[in-house]
């Protein structure tokens, strides 16, 4: 231990001697950093809360470290519009991390592709044809089967007096619409492997990798985060061939049948297309699949659901198709009752990609119509 420790010590001072050293910035303001790790002792286990925190004390634009990485903090609407707006160009590539980079198979997906010739590929596909009126329109059927199911199953729930979770079974519903797109049939059992093993990854995407943030730990293989990594990774890959062999193999048999062709239709086409702008290849088409379809177009900068600029979300036509009916439903179509003596919601939050409840929104649905509408 104490051999590492000299070690350790001795690189850092190293690499403080001989680091090529930087004209002197005119940097935001910045909280006072530790040695090594930075400012990550202002950092809890709730991020946003921690960065709401040191924006109310220094400021809407905070320069800080996690660990040797350089970040900027940007919190207030006027500088939102100034970044990803007025320099957007300067905003355009995606961190490098290392769980992103393995699960996405090198950043062969579009969010986190750096911004170049293949990203520019990656997102004309996905507005021209993945996620293009025409496809959207060519789903409504799946969207509104889905929908109507999700009202059945909560009007069943409100009949036999049964608790639901709100969130689990938005998430079911969200997850279901982008499954069946993606695959058009799917066996409910793969489909629900699919479904956790996306949940996983999403998981491992959030765990704090310290080789990212530490130079001195890129070549420890820390906690055994890379075989956690490399497991899902293998898991997801033996499910994804066997997608793609099953659509292959269907397709075949299905050609010229005017069937609506699903979004790993069309991603193969594009594969097997030699006269693509760009190669795509199968890593490209597992990595798009792992992605979740998560003024909203990214114009008014107090909220930014989506995004903003080039790189906003493309699923934001999808959701504004899916979103306003799944609340209309949910508004509407129910009363709802906090399940438990008390009766109050608790608004606790956990870590996670995206803001999450620490405990479930547990209710019981009453239905507020008789008869209970068609939909």
């Amino acid at each position: 231990m104490i051999v590492i420790l000299i070690w350790l010590i001795t690189i850092i001072f190293l690499r403080a001697i001989f680091s090529p050293r930087k004209g002197k910035l005119r940097l935001p303001p910045s909280p006072p950093a530790l040695p090594i790790i930075g400012h990550m002792h202002f950092l809890g286990p709730i991020l946003h809360q921690s960065l709401a925190k040191l924006s109310n004390r220094y400021g809407p634009l905070l320069y800080f470290y996690i660990g040797s990485k350089p970040c900027l903090l940007v919190s207030s609407q006027e500088l939102a519009k100034e970044v990803f707006e007025n320099n957007e160009s300067s905003f355009l590539n995606r961190p490098k991390l290392a769980n992103l980079d393995y699960l996405t198979y090198g950043t062969a997906d579009m969010a986190l592709a750096p911004y170049g010739p293949l990203w520019k590929f990656m997102k004309k596909l996905c507005m021209s044809q993945l996620l293009g009126n025409r496809t959207l329109d060519g789903h409504h059927r799946v969207r509104r089967e889905e929908m109507k199911q999700f009202a059945k199953i909560m009007q069943e729930k409100a009949e036999t007096g049964e608790a639901v979770d709100i969130g689990a079974e938005l998430v079911r519903l969200t997850n279901n619409i982008t499954l069946k797109m993606l695959l058009s049939r799917y066996e409910e059992e793969e489909g629900s492997q699919l479904q956790k093993l996306v949940t996983e990854m999403n998981d491992l995407v959030t765990t704090v990798n310290l080789s990212d943030y530490f130079w001195f730990c890129k070549s420890l293989g820390l906690l055994g985060f890379r075989k956690r990594l490399k497991d899902a990774r293998d898991r997801y890959d033996i499910l994804m061939d066997k997608f793609i062999l099953e659509h292959k193999e269907a397709r075949k048999n299905a050609a010229g049948n005017g069937r609506i062709k699903d979004l790993l239709d069309i991603l193969i086409d594009i594969s097997e297309d030699e006269n693509a702008e760009m190669k795509f290849t199968r890593d490209n088409i597992k990595a798009f699949a792992t992605n979740q379809f998560l003024d909203v177009r990214g114009r008014h900068f107090s909220l930014l659901p989506f995004g903003s600029g080039r790189r906003s979300c493309p699923g934001a036509s999808l959701a504004l198709q899916v979103v306003p009916t799944v609340l209309g439903i949910v508004i509407q179509c129910f009363d709802w009752k906090v399940d438990g003596e008390k009766g109050s919601v608790n608004m606790d939050e956990k870590p996670g990609l995206t803001l999450l409840r620490a405990h479930g929104l547990i209710c019981h649905p009453v239905v507020r119509l008789s008869p209970f509408p068609s939909l």
